[in-house]
This record gives structure tokens, sequence and C-alpha cells, in this order.
């Protein structure tokens, strides 16, 4: 977050010295102890939220009003209203990153999950949504305990991973937006505290409260002199409308989620926070959102002061109230909201408007409900924090995420009684705070991957290897000293925070400073091929490891969180079986000449940009998106597909287009909804675990087009389910397909159609072709 100003300066150090007293019981509206305030409309919880919303806000003077709309609230006395905190962080675990939340009280830690790019790799919405569920059973938790100003976590990241080097792509869900926006709805939904199906809020009620972020377009932070505050995302109709905004769709529409961040940059000069279409035309018009829209943090000043999208100070504040926006991280709303409306540039309505929405959420947590201790969420206190259950959900959660990348000649499991000696050789070997990634709190627990090494072979000796993870000084011969006196080697190299970041952009794929040559040189010098760990959040090139002989296995473990160095110990030696996949495309290092200022996802042949993501990359990989293997192997076959042959032109509304590659296609809003629905068909896959060992396996489920033309995918994930199969077992998956999503693509304008022609099922290395008839 940018603090660029001396006003929000001294609100992080007065929020600080308020944090270092002794933790209270949570603060709260409409006390029935208190008879001044139990008269008024907005305490009498018989009434919708709306009308009560409505009446409280009708209370407040301008300059009450204006305090509202910045995230530290200023309490209200005179209506007993207390202050609040919207800025809270909780995108892998409850964090102390935002003001909302701090750790000095009764409770000292929560429980800490991978880094959000791990979990995805198990591709288990399931999981997804328990560990959305335990963050926010926490942090309801730690709010109850007196710890938190707030319940608005500002989570999930939820923006597309198109470029490797970015700095942030560690706290997504990868780069496939069908993926990204189902992650976001299990885990809103967890948060939350819905059923993983949805539609069980008791009177929309809310556990704690997700935020969406950041809307939209967003995935640079700086690079080669630009940076994301003055960034204009130049995006196509059609990559906005398959690729960027499908996320953000699911997030709101099936996540329901109560808050969307607009993120800093422009998009095609707009700037997001001001973007009336964006924010009110499709969020609240065509998506129905219903919560807050809060900016990111200081997102309105820089419409003036980097952008200069407007001229004044006050036209920034009546751009963004205008365009739908309702609180400002940040101070900008503070101090020119009042100017603005007396330059009769902004309507007091926009700001009534924007509080109407605030106040509905605080609501909804049950903060104008009188005690909150007796109500809905008011008996989960200190111990459902850092709970053995959460513990061993991440332990779970870290267990399905590390992904096999290579393990030649079966060189994993290492055997636990044959290993009588081990080297543990890296930078990233000796370190906890490694494996928790960013935007973190306290861990529960806290171990290194020597430490759960250790744990299973006695005879473990230990080399950092380099001075530090830039590797610019490097111990080679110490290493190979300790290589070759062990029986195995495990290398445990990587990136971390230094390397990969908020705010700062990676320069190429590599792996930093001399950290390849450490490894080739233990590597030659070991008596057995050994193993590489990667502590990553962004692919890295690794050709040479791939290629290498004397690297038996590769794992890649992103940042795994509280329980990663023990997942990985078990792993390593056969305790646990890997089936995680890759969430995102692994590029070569030569993919830096390619801008990463450029937005397009498809490949321009004639200028040789080759696209991104697996969806459109048309160049060399170093590994696959869905790539990871197994100590066991699983083959698959399709039992049944209902229709293999789809008739869109028996809708009486559809009306087929030829395109310019003479092509016939109908339109998916020309359709209709109820023809769409009854078209669904499902595809039943059958999996056999073939191995010697239990294993839960993500099956993924592609469609690929016949013959690709311009502009369409290579193929495109349709659905994925994990399954939990013993040696020998086989199960039946059944997946419910949608032509109308499914089977349909952005065209130029934006608009989703469907084409004629053959398409591909496709699972592993079975394929099941069907048609689609217009």
């Amino acid at each position: 977050m940018r603090l660029h100003n001396q006003i929000f300066f001294l609100i992080c150090i007065a929020t600080f010295f308020l944090h270092q007293v002794e933790s209270t019981q949570p603060p709260y509206s409409c006390d029935s102890s208190n008879p001044s305030t139990e008269s008024f409309p907005f305490c009498n919880t018989t009434l919708p939220i709306d009308q009560r919303a409505s009446d409280l806000v009708s209370r407040l003077t301008l300059d009450e009003k204006i305090s509202q709309l910045v995230n530290t609230a200023p309490a209200i006395p005179r209506l007993g209203i207390p202050a609040y905190e919207w800025w809270s962080e909780a995108l892998h675990g409850v964090a102390d990153g935002g003001f909302g939340v701090h750790f000095n009280g009764p409770i000292q830690s929560a429980t800490s999950f991978p880094q959000v790019i791990l979990t995805a790799a198990s591709f288990d919405a399931h999981l997804w949504y328990h560990i959305g569920r335990a963050i926010g059973r926490e942090a309801r938790g730690v709010y109850n305990e007196g710890q938190a100003q707030g319940m608005t976590f500002w989570a999930p990241n939820i923006n597309v991973f198109r470029d490797p080097r970015w700095g942030r792509g560690q706290e997504t869900p990868g780069e496939d937006p069908l993926m990204t926006g189902k992650y976001s709805v299990s885990y809103v939904r967890g948060v939350q505290g819905d059923s993983f199906k949805g539609g069980k809020l008791k009177d929309g009620r809310l556990q704690a409260s997700a935020c969406c972020k950041h809307f939209t377009a967003y995935d640079l932070d700086s690079w080669n002199g630009v940076d994301r505050f003055g960034f204009d995302a130049l995006v196509t109709k059609q990559d906005l409308a398959d690729t960027y905004q499908p996320p953000f769709q699911s997030c709101i529409q099936q996540g329901r989620a109560s808050g969307i961040m607009c993120a800093y940059n422009r998009v095609n000069g707009v700037p997001n926070c001001a973007d009336y279409n964006l924010l009110s035309n499709t969020a609240r018009g065509l998506w129905d959102f219903q919560g807050y829209v809060v900016s990111d943090c200081d997102a309105v000043s820089i419409i003036h002061d980097n952008q200069g999208y407007a001229k004044l100070p006050e036209d920034a504040v009546a751009d963004v109230l205008k365009a739908g926006m309702d609180v400002n991280c940040g101070s900008y709303l503070k101090n020119y909201t009042k100017s603005a409306i007396e330059m009769k540039k902004l309507p007091e309505s926009e700001v009534d408007r924007a509080l109407h929405n605030l106040f509905s959420v605080r609501m909804r947590l049950g903060l104008f409900n009188g005690n909150p201790s007796n109500l809905l969420f008011g008996d989960i206190g200190p111990n459902q924090v850092c709970t053995q259950e959460h513990q061993d959900l991440a332990l779970e959660a870290a267990r399905n995420g590390i992904v096999l990348l290579k393990n030649s000649n079966k060189l994993l499991p290492l055997s636990k009684t044959k290993t009588m000696s081990l080297a543990v050789i890296g930078p990233n070997a000796n370190t906890a705070k490694t494996l928790i990634g960013n935007y973190f709190g306290p861990p529960c627990k806290s171990i290194t991957p020597l430490q759960a090494l250790q744990g299973y072979v006695k005879n473990t000796r230990y080399q950092q290897g380099c001075n530090a993870v830039n590797c610019t000084f490097v111990s080679i011969s110490k290493s190979v000293v300790i290589a070759k006196a062990a029986d195995y080697v495990v290398l445990v190299m990587g990136l971390d925070q230094t390397e990969e970041r908020e705010g700062h952009d990676r320069k190429d794929l590599l792996l930093p400073g001399r950290q390849q040559r450490l490894i080739m040189s233990v590597a030659k010098a070991a008596k057995e091929p050994v193993v590489l760990v990667l502590l990553c959040g962004g692919p890295v090139d690794i050709t040479f490891a791939k290629d290498e002989p004397k690297i038996g296995s590769i794992l890649w473990a992103g940042y795994p969180g509280e329980a990663g160095a023990i997942a990985l110990a078990e792993i390593i030696f056969g305790d646990h079986n890997p089936g995680g996949k890759l969430p995102i495309t692994w590029y070569p290092s030569d993919f830096i000449k390619v801008p990463m200022t450029d937005m397009r996802m498809r490949p321009d042949p004639s200028s040789g940009y080759p696209g991104r993501t697996y969806r459109f990359y048309t160049g060399t990989k170093v590994f696959e998106f869905g790539y990871g293997l197994s100590y066991s192997t699983y083959s698959y076959e399709f039992v049944s597909v209902t229709q293999n042959k789809l008739y869109l032109n028996q809708s009486s509304t559809a009306q087929v287009v030829e395109s310019s590659e003479s092509i016939s296609h109908v339109s998916v809003s020309a359709l209709g909804m109820k023809f769409c629905k009854n078209m669904k068909f499902s595809a039943t896959v059958g999996v056999k675990n073939e191995g010697e060992m239990t294993g839960k396996h993500p099956v993924l489920l592609f469609v690929r087009q016949a013959k690709q033309r311009n502009g369409s995918p290579t193929k495109q994930l349709v659905g994925f389910k994990s399954v939990s199969l013993n040696a020998g077992e086989r199960a039946e998956i059944e997946f419910s397909l949608k032509p109308c999503k499914h089977l349909s693509g952005a065209n130029e304008d934006g608009s989703m159609v469907i084409e004629e022609g053959s398409r591909f099922l496709v699972v592993g290395d079975k394929e099941y072709p069907i048609s689609v008839v217009v």
C-alpha cells in the first residue's frame, strides 16, 4: 500500500500507539443500556438494513458524513457510533498488514496458510472453501477479543497472473480466469460464513467481510520505469471479456462478495476508481453487486497527483464518488470532499449513497445490533484461533499444493530406513519466514525445512551456500564437502520477498545471482542425484536443472505457509504422495523480451508477439500449466458424455452470423438464459490410481477446438475436481458443462459467442469429440 503523505503517516503512528493498550471487548452501536440510542430506527433490528442505513445517514451532519469516507472512520459519539477501521488483511490468514488487526493481546498469532499461488495448485475448491472458512472464523475471533478495529478484510487478490515477472503473482490463484473465479467464490463464501454452494447466509449476516481486488486489469507494479500508479493499461474488449473480468464477475455474482477494491491503474485512459462504467454499470448494474467499493490506498490522490486525469483534487474526489466508489483508503476524501461540494463539483447525494453502502456492510456484520457477544458469531473467541484443526488444514493445503516437477528413476521418495546421512544446502533451507510469503501475521508455529528434514535423518549437515537469496556470494567448497559425505543432498533454493513482492517486479526469470552455479557444483559432487526444492511464487527458468541427470528430482513449493516445511519433508520421505499441478505456465528466460506493459493475451504472428498464458502463448515452455507428477501414475477414460452434438440452431431467438473467416456463430445473449440452461450436459471421466501409494489427484478437464482459429485459445480449462484414491482404486467424476459458458469465447467486440465446428474434451491423454451445429 502506498502511504505518501504526512497526514496518513500520522494516522499510522496514532494507530500504532492505540494498539499498545490492552485488548478490550469490541465496541458496538445500539447498546440496549443506552436510552439515548434505543429509539433510533437504525437500531431497530426488525427493519430492513436498507431502511436502517438510510435512517442513520439522514442523521449525520455534512462534516460527520465526510469523516466516514476514509478507511479510518472516527466515532460519532452523539449517535453512539464507535470508530471503525476498514483496512484489514487476510490473504492467506489473518494478517496485521493493515490498521485493523493487532497481535499484542491474548491472541499472539493466527494460522498462516500457504501463499495463494500454492494453495491454488491443489485444484481443490473444497479445500479453498475450508481455508476461507477458517480465516473468517479466526478473523471474528480476533475481533471478538478486542484485537481488531474492523471486520472488512481486503482479500482475495483475483487478478489473473498474466506476466511471470509480476511481484504480486504469488498472491493470486494463477493464470486461468475460470480457476481464479472458482477460487474467489470458494474463499469468499468461506470467509463470509456462507455454505460451500452458497445462499446460506442468515439474513445476509456476515461472519467477516471479503473484498475482491484489484478491479481491474491490474498486474504490473514496477517495470522499466513504469509503475502501477501511472500505468495506463490498454486492453481490448475481447481480452477484458474473457480474461480480466470473469474472475470479478464470479466473485460478485456467485461469491456475493461484500466488497471490491478498485485498482491504481487506468484502463484505456480511465482510472479504475473513477470509471462509472466499471463500478456502477458493470459491477452494480450488470452483476448486481451489493456491497462497498474501496480504493486501493491513495488511489484517489494519484488520479490528480500522478496521472493528471483530474485537474484539481476536488475533481478527483468528484470523479470517484460519481463513479460509484464508497470509501478511500487514504485521506483525500476527508481533505477535499467538502470543498468539492462547495465548488458544486459534487452533490451531497453522492456522499449519502456511499455512506449507505458503508453502513449497510457494518450492519450486516452485526455491529449495529447491540452487544455482539449475544448474537450470531458472538461465541467465537481466542480458542478458535490457531486451533489444531486449522493447523492441520494448513498442513493439508501445503501437502496438496506442492508440485513434483521431475523425478528421474524414482529418486523420490527417499528411504526413511536406508538414508543414514543427509546434506541440506541453500539460502532458503534454514528460514521459516520465507515460507510465509507476503501479507502475513505471526504464524501459530514456525519450523524451517532444515528442522523438518532433521526429524527424518538425525545425521543431517547444513550449509547455507549463499550469503542470501540474491546469492551475490557463494560458498561452493564448503557445500561440496558436505555433499560428498552425505547419502543424499537436498538443495533448498529459489526466491523470497526481496526478489518478488508488492511494488517490485522481477527483471528476469532466472535464479538469482550464483544459485545455478552452486546447484550444479553440488550436483556434480554428490554421490547420488540431488533433490532440488524451489521456494518461489512466480515461475523460474530452470531448464538447466530439468535437463541435468545429476539433478534427479525437482519440487516446487511456492511459499507453503507455516506447515510447509513439514509437508516438504513428508513428501521427500514418502509420508505423502504429491499431487499438485502448476497453476501457471513456466516460461523460458527470453520471455523477458516481451514488454510487461503489453496487455494483449492473444499472439500476433506478424510482430512475433507470442501471447500469454497457456490459453494463447505460442512459444516454448519450461513447464506447462497443469503439469505435475506424482509417485503414482493415473489413467483416464471418458465413461460417458450425455451429448456429443449440440444443436444451437433450435433456439428461436438465436441469429446465426458468419464471421470474416466464414465460420458461423451465435451470440450467447441472443440464445437466452432458459435455452442456455437447457443445453447443459455432463461428461463422466473415470480415473484410476495405477500406483502403489494412496494419492490425492486433481483431474483437469479442458476443451479445445479441432481447428484453432485466430483469437481462439489453444485449449481452455472447463472443469476440475480433486479425488483421493487408494493404490489400485478407481473412481468416476462427473463434470457439468454449460455450452454458453464453457464452449463460448469473446469476439473482438467483447461479446460472448459460440462458433460452429468440432471440439474435443480433453483429460490427460484422452480426448472425446463433440460438435456444435449452429
